[in-house]
Parts: structure tokens; C-alpha cells; sequence
């Protein structure tokens, strides 16, 4: 059962991801390019605070 949601959980990210990309691609690029300029502490940073979020959301509803 756990996997089944971690599979759900990837899918729905790349959807959304596939999404923002279809929908906005130049922005995505604009996007990525100022990424490109961030120090790599910067966009760590994000990344664990996006992943904590996202363990947060899934206690939250898991409870």
C-alpha cells in the first residue's frame, strides 16, 4: 500500500512538472536560467525545504 502511494506521489509530480512546462515553456526557461545563477547552498536550501514541506503535507494527511 505505502509503494502504491510513493508511485501515486511521483506521478502526480511529474504531471504537475509536465504541466508547468506545457503550459509556460518560456517561463520555465526563464525560470531555469535564473536558477543557473543561484549559489548551489541557494537551491539545496529550497530543495530540503520543498522535501520537508512535502513530508509535512503527507503527516498532515497520513495523520
Amino acid at each position: 500500500m505505502d509503494v502504491d502511494i510513493l508511485i501515486i506521489a511521483l506521478a502526480l509530480a511529474i504531471t504537475i512538472e509536465g504541466i508547468a512546462y506545457a503550459l509556460f515553456p518560456d517561463g520555465m526557461k526563464k525560470m531555469m536560467a535564473q536558477v543557473i545563477t543561484l549559489p548551489s547552498g541557494n537551491i539545496r536550501a529550497a530543495g530540503l525545504a520543498a522535501a520537508a514541506a512535502g513530508i509535512f503535507i503527507l503527516w498532515l494527511v497520513r495523520g
